[in-house]
């Protein structure tokens, strides 16, 4: 053979990365907080855990989470940065619910070739939301795989780590028939639906993710809207007023509202309570899909959902810090068997 093989003509190349861990270093390190032993760049991403001992009963919270096919739309619009914010917020949302404070987080990002100005805005994204919500961004992998996945596509997924006390974990033991749902608003689709979505976009409704949808912004741009995080939850939860929270993602209020229930308890949810955006409006209209698969395919507005005592849902609805989120009574707890029953 007269051409010698390199890693680099198999489709990888490593001065590609090391040309841009740099600027990335720099991003990550934005992140850290006193408790980040070492620097960017270790094997291991090393966290210093001796705060735990001014707690009472620490307990360690985790998930992972991907942001699925909503990528499609990130690289056929080539914007990078919001879904490193929506894997952040979306983990950050999952273990919020049981009341963990966040503390650090890793990120995966498999690409088919890298290109250091998309990892840049990835990395940006996920460094942003790692600081609104006080997370080190602590360590992650890139991996340039060229067989897997198509040039200019890419996956992105995260693992997160935070603590709650043991006395202030939510688990919606404490909910009663006569508490109320209180419901906070989203931004849009966040990370869930988006194969249906997109194929009502694309294929029935037959537009481009330049095109126009409403006050001037494109689909590309409403679909791709990062996930919220509600992490301002936080102060209402250390008082003891939240009884039980659901994060709405995949499976909608149906599969999701379920898992916070006593068996001895029914939601009750009221779809006319709120207005849902008109992203969910188009969506449906054009695709022609039923009120029953829209809500359970969709968060329809509603991102996350608190129960609370009926004297306590005030506190919720008047809270300034949660002014932004539009809090609603969207639903309340009825005798039963642990099912979420919707109201259209």
């Amino acid at each position: 053979m007269s051409t010698k093989l390199t890693y680099s003509s198999a489709g990888v190349n490593i001065d590609t990365w090391n040309s841009v861990k740099g600027r990335i270093g720099d991003l990550v390190s934005s992140t850290y907080n006193a408790n980040v032993r070492g620097k960017f760049g270790q094997f291991g991403g090393m966290f210093d855990a001796s705060f735990l001992k001014t707690m009472d009963d620490p307990v360690l919270v985790s998930s992972t989470d991907s942001v699925g096919t909503k990528v499609k739309v990130a690289f056929d619009s080539k914007v990078y940065d919001t879904v490193g914010i929506d894997i952040v917020n979306h983990c950050v949302d999952d273990i919020l619910v049981m009341g963990a404070r966040p503390l650090f987080f890793l990120d995966y990002i498999g690409i088919g070739k890298l290109v250091p100005a998309v990892a840049e805005q990835i990395v940006a994204g996920l460094a942003s939301a790692c600081r609104l919500n006080e997370c080190v961004l602590i360590g992650g992998e890139t991996a340039e795989m060229p067989d897997i996945y198509r040039e200019g596509e890419f996956d992105l997924a995260g693992t997160i780590v935070g603590v709650v006390e043991k006395g202030k974990i939510i688990d919606g033991a404490g909910i009663a028939p006569g508490d109320a749902v209180v419901g906070l608003r989203s931004s849009g689709l966040h990370t869930n639906g988006f194969s249906l979505a997109r194929k009502i976009v694309t294929e029935i409704g037959k537009k481009s993710y330049s095109d126009i949808f409403e006050g001037g912004k494109t689909f590309g741009q409403v679909l791709l809207e990062p996930h919220r995080s509600y992490i301002k939850l936080l102060p209402l939860m250390d008082r003891g007023i939240i009884k039980g929270c659901a994060h709405i993602t995949g499976g909608g209020f149906v599969d999701n509202v379920d898992r916070i229930l006593p068996q001895n308890c029914d939601a009750a949810i009221d779809a006319k309570a709120w207005e849902p955006l008109p992203i969910f409006r188009y969506l449906q209209s054009t695709g022609g899909v039923e009120n029953a698969e829209m809500y359970r395919t969709f968060n329809m507005g509603i991102g996350m959902a608190a129960v609370v005592s009926e004297s306590g849902a005030e506190a919720v609805l008047r809270d300034g810090a949660l002014a932004g989120f539009e809090p609603a009574l969207i639903g309340k707890i009825v005798p039963g068997t642990g099912k979420v029953n919707m109201e259209f």
